[in-house]
């Protein structure tokens, strides 16, 4: 190797994807070789203390689908990516050493998993490696908000309207050139299987509300039928609180949530949409829901662990339960409520499940059953397509009691079944499920 040349690894983590991607832009034009890394890590698959796997089947398969992707994306710029399984730490590691790295970029993480592989990796390797990290995650990026992250906002509303007034949204990153073949990595990796993973292979449930695939592709089409051929996006406002079929709501978080779609993909094409169609009440919202999600990272990048602590960010304290036999009719859906249990069943049979479930089974976990809300959290983490550790457990908090909603409130269950489900089809649909 000649003393001019550098060689970056680029570390996939939740930005799976090589559109809008700065890390990834970095290496490729700063970098004479450059090679992909993506570990999945032993850790996702470990088994709770209350007796289901940290990752279930619906996810591992969306990843494993989304990883495919990456891997011929990248090919087209004549990038390998290393695929592994073991510890991040470990493996990376390795091909650090084994390739005499010079730089490595990645997207910057800051919850404790995550902080401390990295914290690790810096110990072994600084400052003979250079490390390059990037907040690619948000919409709104911390350099660009009107405030510092220690006074943000409590309360979504007064974060948004200072967004709005005070910053515009970067445009994408532009696209990565390719690389020359000759520089590439002469090695092939295969992402493992369903099976290799250790999960039985299933079927998807012909009634899902999510019947799509992982990836940045599926991600695309996504965003092409619910924008340019169907138009539902101007009526998203209208249905978002729907609870049946893949149109009632966009349906794009769990591209967002593993990265294999950027918040500004998304916030740009919804504005050309505006432009050349239609702008309305509906479009807008879409953009507040962006904003949400941003709004909970910033959560929990001000808090850090606090969002995983039983009194919450606000350290109010309740009288919780973990009574494991209770806890288990609330997951297997056999409460006394059959809109909650229809939802959980919901969420058991296809990995999703509608905002207005979500709001509702956890309200009543931690409301009415007075459950520890982290069990409720846990259990959504392990089986949620669109899991994302920040609007997770920001939402789960919020609904709790320990969050950021200032009016403290709980949902009446039945009250919600007849306003949103007022004929019972989506009650039946799931209960009668529970058979099969």
């Amino acid at each position: 190797m000649r003393n001019t040349e550098k060689i970056g690894i680029v570390w996939f983590r939740n930005d799976l994807r090589v559109t809008d991607h700065h890390a990834l832009l970095a290496a490729t034009a700063t970098c004479s070789q450059v090679v992909a890394f993506y570990c999945l890590d032993d850790t996702l698959f470990a088994p709770t203390p209350w007796g289901f796997k940290k990752t279930k089947e619906f996810r591992v398969q969306f990843l494993v689908e989304t990883l495919r992707q990456l891997q011929q994306d990248l090919d087209q710029l004549n990038i390998t990516l290393i695929i592994e399984t073991g510890t991040p730490v470990t493996r990376l590691s390795h091909w650090i050493t084994t390739l005499s790295c010079t730089d490595l970029f990645f997207q910057k993480e800051w919850t404790p998993e995550e902080t401390e592989v990295e914290n690790q990796l810096g110990l072994k390797f600084k400052p003979t490696v250079k490390f390059h990290s990037y907040y690619d995650q948000f919409l709104v990026p911390p350099d660009d908000l009107p405030f510092k992250v220690e006074a943000l906002p409590k309360v979504f509303s007064e974060f948004r309207k200072a967004i709005e007034k005070f910053t515009a949204v970067r445009p994408c990153q532009p696209f990565s050139n390719p690389k020359p073949k000759e520089n590439r990595l002469d090695l092939s990796f295969s992402v493992p299987s369903l099976e290799a993973l250790g999960f039985s292979l299933f079927t998807q449930h012909s009634q899902s509300a999510f019947p799509f695939k992982g990836g940045s592709k599926a991600a695309l089409e996504r965003i092409h039928s619910y924008f340019w051929e169907t138009r539902k996006v101007s009526y998203y406002k209208k249905t978002r609180n729907g609870l049946i079929g893949k149109e009632y709501s966009s349906k794009f978080s769990p591209w967002l949530a593993n990265g294999s779609l950027s918040a500004r993909q998304l916030y740009w094409d919804l504005k050309r949409y505006e432009t050349e169609v239609e702008k309305n009440e509906s479009t807008y919202w879409l953009v507040f829901e962006l904003y949400w999600r941003d709004f909970f990272k910033y959560v929990s990048l001000k808090h850090g662990n606090s969002i995983f602590k039983l009194e919450g960010i606000l350290g109010k304290k309740y009288e919780w339960k973990t009574d494991v036999n209770e806890f288990q009719r609330w997951c297997m859906g056999q409460t006394s409520e059959p809109f909650v249990n229809a939802s959980m069943i919901e969420l058991n049979k296809t990995g999703w499940m509608s905002n207005r479930g979500r709001q509702n089974t956890a309200s009543y976990l931690a409301r009415n059953m007075k459950i520890d809300w982290r069990m409720g959290a846990a259990y959504f983490e392990s089986l949620l397509l669109d899991y994302d550790v920040h609007s997770n457990y920001g939402n789960w908090m919020y609904v709790a009691g320990v969050g950021n909603d200032p009016r403290d409130r709980v949902f009446n269950v039945r009250l919600q079944a007849e306003r949103y489900d007022p004929h019972g089809k989506f009650q039946r649909m799931w209960n009668q499920n529970q058979l099969f």
